[in-house]
């Protein structure tokens, strides 16, 4: 296993990646916020929610497996090379877990507060019930032969492609309501700043080890961090669209643009 060659590039990776931590696990925080401030999900897409579980769920099976098994470690060394560090950090490992018991805490907050006509779409069940289908299938398949690595690969795999499609249900429902009254912004700002900090994290990784390897030896990782700034972008966007035009759409009405200011600034 490889070790550090610059102890300031160690540091700043280290740095990066907690930087990463903080800013992902605090943007559950202005959403669950805001619904106990409202007492009410409405304008939170279920279907996101059950999505983001999905997602969050593999990718603390991928990140905990890689980080704490010598078996799934060495079948890395294998295919990379023994002179290859682990993609994966402590800092990951942490999100992770957070991530889960944010989420879940948020889908708690679905039973408990006001909801209206919301449910969760025979789509996205269909979806997640394939997903997990499909995991259950492939740890069997990898159990003979111990494909540990195989096996979380597709973990990291399933956590991707949730990553592509789990917004959608959400960016739908602001569409249909020409609203984003309900869902937090702050999600998606301090996600985008996570995401800039795990790519760096990476680089600086690269630049010690003079090697690439750590960007599609954890795909997934690269990915979720790529997806996340496309999508953030487009969020952003919407999020100012829409406000923006209830903004102006409230002061004719009213003639009064103090009372909208926190409305249009609310995280």
């Amino acid at each position: 296993m490889a070790s550090w060659n610059s102890f300031p590039l160690e540091i700043t990776y280290q740095t990066l990646g907690w930087l990463a931590f903080v800013s992902w696990s605090i943007s559950f925080y202005p959403q669950v916020i805001l619904n106990f401030r409202r007492k009410s999900v409405v304008g939170l897409s279920l279907d996101f929610l059950l999505l983001n579980l999905t997602k969050h769920s593999s990718y603390l099976i991928y990140n905990t497996v890689l980080y704490f098994s010598p078996a799934a470690q060495q079948q890395y060394f294998e295919k990379y090379g023994h002179e290859q560090m682990i993609p994966v950090a402590a800092n990951d490992v942490a999100f992770s877990i957070h991530a889960v018991v944010l989420t879940a805490i948020t889908l708690f907050q679905v039973f408990i507060y006001e909801r209206g006509t919301q449910t969760i779409s025979k789509i996205s069940i269909g979806i997640v019930s394939v997903v997990w289908l499909f995991a259950a299938v492939c740890v069997f398949v990898a159990l003979p032969s111990h494909s540990w690595l195989w096996l979380i690969s597709i973990f990291n795999f399933i956590q991707v492609s949730m990553t592509v499609i789990k917004y959608i249900p959400q960016a739908v429902m602001n569409f249909m309501r020409k609203s984003t009254e309900g869902f937090s912004i702050g999600n998606i700002l301090l996600d985008f700043t996570g995401g800039v900090a795990n790519y760096g994290q990476m680089a600086t990784q690269s630049i010690d080890q003079n090697s690439w390897v750590n960007f599609y030896g954890n795909i997934g990782k690269t990915l979720l961090s790529l997806v996340c700034k496309l999508t953030q972008h487009i969020y952003i966007y919407i999020w100012w669209l829409l406000r923006r035009t209830h903004f102006f759409w409230c002061t004719q009405c009213t003639h009064s643009k103090s009372v909208h200011i926190t409305s249009y600034f609310e995280l």
